[in-house]
């Protein structure tokens, strides 16, 4: 199968290498080393300030959102969320949960935000402003330095999930103004799922600290008291966090974050000019390297979904709810090449001649 899909995605075959290798004992300096050059990395490749902190999380990416809300918000604010998509909603979802004040900003699906929603806001104190980067259920990639311009001027904590947007986008936290930035193992990191990464500000950091939280696992005090030696207060998934090392030792080597974009840049121009002509429109104009939204013309978007995995050994990523008949993606993250983006496209060739796209 070739996998462009956007999570989990292609690995490379060092980072596979390493699952399959026993799990080693974690409690020991050598992994406390792993975890620190872990940090250090990721702080790199988020352009995060030199007192950032990052707390690595055994969860999948809904883990990180969860809890940046429960950490980092108390009932006292009040948040400002993007909701565009599947993923803007599940902040709502976590902030009813919790019971933290909120107002969200109800886009079309494929809509980007706009100065005009952000004048549209009614008057009121907000403190925090909660927004994927990239709303993966729809393909757009909103304007953040529009939002990190906007929570300057009113003084708000800027809390990204980048989840499928890290690597494949370039995120100054520093510049942005940044608190918190979430991404997962298996998006562009290109590892197995299960842990999801938080980076953290001096400002998101004291508010941690100063929060208390109702929770065991999910406070994340003791997470960043643990991160001082290298070490996490729980059993964490040892054997991804390996993977993660390899990956991001790989990526620094290879050139850094900037080389890694211009990577998975190519690949998405690659395939968005090879569709072109074909029954297929672009779904949104607010796009990011790590994913294209595509429409069909004249099929259902989850036909060609299940046509392709089953005839082709192709794995392409569909959608549910409204949008599971009238959009399918294809990822740009992960080890794919030019040449996987030819096999694709002589898929869809091969299904138009069918009369099935």
């Amino acid at each position: 199968m070739i996998n462009f899909t956007v999570g989990p995605v292609q690995s490379t075959e060092e980072v596979r290498k390493i699952g399959a290798e026993n799990v080693p004992y974690f409690r020991t300096q050598e992994f406390s080393e792993i975890m620190f050059e872990n940090e250090r990395l990721m702080k790199k490749f988020a352009f995060a300030e030199e007192n950032a902190k990052v707390v690595f999380l055994t969860g999948s990416g809904t883990a990180s959102m969860e809890a940046a809300v429960m950490n980092v918000l108390t009932k006292n604010d009040k948040a400002l969320i993007i909701n565009g998509g599947s993923f803007g909603q599940r902040f709502v979802n976590i902030c009813k949960i919790h019971k933290i004040p909120y107002y969200e900003i109800k886009l079309e699906a494929g809509q980007n935000i706009t100065q005009k929603e952000l004048e549209e806001i009614p008057n009121e104190d907000f403190s925090a402003l909660l927004v994927n980067a990239n709303e993966t259920s729809t393909g757009v990639h909103y304007d953040l330095q529009l939002l990190s311009d906007f929570c300057k001027e009113h003084s708000m904590t800027f809390i990204v999930d980048a989840i499928s947007s890290f690597l494949a986008d370039i995120i100054d936290m520093k510049t942005m103004g940044i608190d918190v930035l979430m991404t997962g193992s298996q998006k562009a990191l290109a590892c197995p799922p299960g842990i999801s990464v938080m980076v953290l500000s001096e400002k998101a950091v004291n508010k941690i600290y100063a929060n208390e939280v109702e929770s065991l696992y999910f406070d994340l005090k003791p997470a960043l008291e643990d991160a001082k030696r290298g070490q996490t207060p729980f059993t964490p998934a040892v054997g991804i966090l390996l993977q993660i090392n390899a990956r991001l030792k790989a990526i620094d080597e290879a050139g850094g974050v900037e080389a890694e974009h211009r990577k998975i840049a190519a690949l998405a121009d690659d395939f968005r000019n090879k569709i072109k002509g074909m029954p297929f429109e672009i779904f949104t104009e607010a796009l990011s390297p790590a994913v294209t939204p595509v429409r069909p013309t004249s099929a259902k978007a989850y036909d060609i979904f299940l046509t392709l995995k089953d005839e082709y050994g192709i794995w392409i990523c569909p959608n549910g709810g409204e949008l599971s008949d009238i959009v399918f993606r294809v990822g740009h993250i992960g080890d794919l090449t030019i040449e996987d983006n030819d096999k694709l496209i002589e898929a869809l060739q091969d299904m138009q001649k069918r009369g099935l796209v």
